[in-house]
């Protein structure tokens, strides 16, 4: 019987000391709690983010010195540590897991197989290990050897002994391969599987990773050790922790997915003969691994220290879609103001569905904060963004009051109703909120265009043309974009503190993909948290929050429907959002499932919504659709977003329409 502990950091790209600092603090609690072993999170020495930093040696170098400080520090005496970090072997770039315990290396294995889709671009920097089952001697730097004795040590694809039983290494990507590595562990008599991670979030796709991890050890038996990276890190992913402890199918641990803290550590005590007892039962088992090749082993000299409180199994822990939408966004731009050292955000609040939505996600990441208001690092970094060293918050309210700035930017085609839900919504979450008009900046720029030409543009429900009518909608935007980011650098001025604030967009995942946006507009902004979520996910958030106490008025957000308020009013005339695209947000995010996840072109779109819509729409109806989502300019301009859904923009190679140019 042993105890094993693995981990979640807040490892930020290239921040060599923060991530040493976080690393040796993994040590120490894992330490503490009696662990033999103990996993860390993907790359975690450099910081999984650093894209082509991975190409300069600087990085390497950096990463080498880094281990050695780890090598000698007395947090990781007696303790086997399992780290990742770039090692270049022979001129090849590898991903590798670096296995040390007291102070001698005793394995570094690199990735085999490279995740290299979607959000991942690691064949950019790195190569996959190719040579299964083989190991050979990797010539470690001076700055290792002058403090291990150690000229060589193992590099390859081996495995750990540790007294009597084994420990294996898979990486990330290699858990979602049909090939993947634990399964050959598995038969040839691996009992512990080790997995460093860096899997970012998405809605619904913790489960899709706890059901992998839970039949690899179903089928084949086994402790499996799961470590992932928890946080932003620079870029559009918010990575979401939940390391995990698996023993035959059974969750022994499971940390959380949505969290302030810098460093979570879990552990289990386990008792490896219910490996060898489950695995006696499979049969079938049995006999593929009669005929099995051994993994070359590389030897771990320690004592083990027996625990004789064994781990029971827990229940598994998920959140709904709608909680995902309200903690990891919220964690994610936690991340980006704590780091940017801005103080605070700036919102256009229109009275709409996105920007209430930005709102609510803003507010929830205050909430998080006051819950976690006696952390000293998140005591610090909010007092930090305050400029008050002497700051206590009294509520989540006193937070947003001090941090989120609200603006209603209304025009002679504003109605009164989305004024009024914004500044409803600005009080009851307490944002400093500020209702004003820019009639006055867009009759400047319709002037200066008078001035010079002489003509005078209508909208269209008043005889204008269709270029006309854009041009009128495009000038309100656009101006909002220019008052957003004025008083976005001089507001915290006005009230007398310093620093400036980051302008959070607006714009949902659905408007991206067909284009409905205003080049420069509200949408182009430092910041937008919901730019990977569907309408239709935000309306149910938006419902989801309405059952806390003081809320109801969300109801009239789902409700109205959605308008830019960019066109006059009249009689005869009314804007909406569905309207001006030509199609419903719910008929938006089918089409964007379909084309990346299903990876369907027009045509098979086509043959598939025949089907699927047979009861509501006719064939020449399902073709006008289809064909009007398949137009021919290119999205331009994409500001960083949260990524949390499959279809987001950014992961789509292929063309859409914009609008409103």
């Amino acid at each position: 019987m042993a105890v094993f502990a693995t981990c979640s950091l807040n490892q930020w790209a290239l921040d060599f000391s923060g991530n040493l600092e976080r690393t040796l603090a993994s040590f120490e609690i894992a330490k503490s709690k009696g662990a033999i072993y103990r996993l860390g999170p993907e790359l975690e020495i450099p910081g999984y983010g650093c894209n082509d930093h991975f190409l300069e040696p600087d990085t390497v170098l950096h990463s080498w010195q880094v281990l050695s400080q780890l090598l000698t520090s007395d947090k990781t005496k007696d303790i086997i540590g399992d780290v990742g970090m770039p090692v270049v072997h022979y001129g090849i770039r590898y991903n590798c897991r670096v296995i040390f315990y007291n102070s001698q290396i005793l394995l570094i294995r690199p990735k085999k197989y490279m995740a290299n889709d979607g959000n991942y671009r690691e064949m950019r920097w790195f190569t996959g290990w190719t040579r299964d089952k083989i190991v050979e001697d990797f010539c470690l730097p001076e700055i290792i050897t002058s403090v291990t004795g150690q000229e060589t040590c193992a590099f390859g694809d081996g495995v750990v002994r540790v007294q009597d039983f084994l420990m294996g290494t898979e990486l990330c990507e290699e858990l979602f391969t049909p090939a993947s590595p634990h399964i050959d562990m598995s038969l040839s008599g691996v009992e512990v599987f080790t997995n460093g991670s860096a899997s970012h979030h998405e809605f619904r796709k913790l489960e899709q990773r706890i059901d992998l991890i839970c039949e690899a050890t179903q089928k084949c038996g086994g402790l499996y050790l799961y470590a992932n990276q928890q946080g932003c890190d620079g870029e559009r992913v918010y990575y979401d922790g939940s390391c995990l402890i698996v023993l035959n199918g059974k969750i022994l641990a499971q940390g959380s997915q949505f969290s302030l803290q810098d460093v979570e550590v879990i552990t289990a005590s386990v008792d490896l003969e219910h490996v060898r007892s489950y695995r006696a039962g499979l049969v079938s088992r049995s006999l593929q691994a009669a005929t099995r090749k051994p993994y070359p082993e590389v030897k771990a000299s320690i004592k083990i220290k027996k625990s004789m409180d064994l781990s029971p199994p827990i229940p598994l822990k998920l959140y709904s879609p709608s909680q995902e939408i309200q903690y990891g966004p919220a964690c994610w731009l936690w991340d980006y103001l704590r780091r940017s050292k801005a103080g605070g955000f700036f919102l256009p609040l229109s009275g709409g569905v996105d920007s209430c939505a930005t709102s609510l996600i803003v507010f929830s990441m205050c909430e998080m904060v006051y819950d976690n208001r006696n952390d000293p690092i998140v005591k610090k970094d909010l007092r930090q963004i305050v400029r008050n060293p002497d700051y206590e918050p009294k509520s989540p309210q006193d937070i947003c009051n001090l941090i989120f700035h609200t603006c209603y930017m209304g025009t002679v085609n504003s109605s009164k109703e989305t004024r009024q839900r914004a500044k409803d919504l600005a009080k009851q979450i307490s944002s400093y909120h500020i209702d004003l008009n820019i009639d006055g900046i867009i009759d400047s720029f319709i002037g200066l265009l008078q001035l010079v030409t002489g003509k005078t543009p209508k909208f269209k429900v008043f005889g204008g043309t269709e270029t006309e009518n854009l041009a009128l909608q495009n000038v309100q935007a656009r101006s909002r974009m220019v008052v957003a980011y004025l008083f976005a650098q001089l507001l915290l001025w006005t009230r007398s503190r310093e620093g400036s604030l980051l302008v959070l967009g607006s714009a949902n995942v659905d408007e991206t993909l067909r284009g409905y946006l205003t080049k420069y507009d509200c949408s182009s902004a430092d910041l937008n948290p919901i730019g990977g979520i569907s309408k239709v996910d935000l309306k149910e958030f938006i419902l989801h929050f309405k059952n806390k106490p003081g809320f109801e008025l969300l109801q009239s957000f789902v409700d109205a429907p959605p308008t830019a308020e960019l066109e006059p009013l009249t009689e005869t005339h009314t804007q909406t959002d569905e309207a001006d695209m030509g199609m419903t947000y719910q008929e938006l995010s089918v089409f964007g499932t379909l084309r990346k996840v299903a990876k369907l072109g027009p045509f098979m779109m086509f043959q598939r919504l025949l089907n699927d819509w047979k009861d509501v729409l006719n064939p020449f109806q399902v073709s006008d659709l289809t064909l009007d989502c398949k137009q021919s300019q290119a999205v331009l301009l994409l500001l960083q977003h949260q990524q949390t859904q499959n279809h987001c923009p950014a992961t789509i190679v292929s063309h859409v329409a914009i609008l409103a140019r």
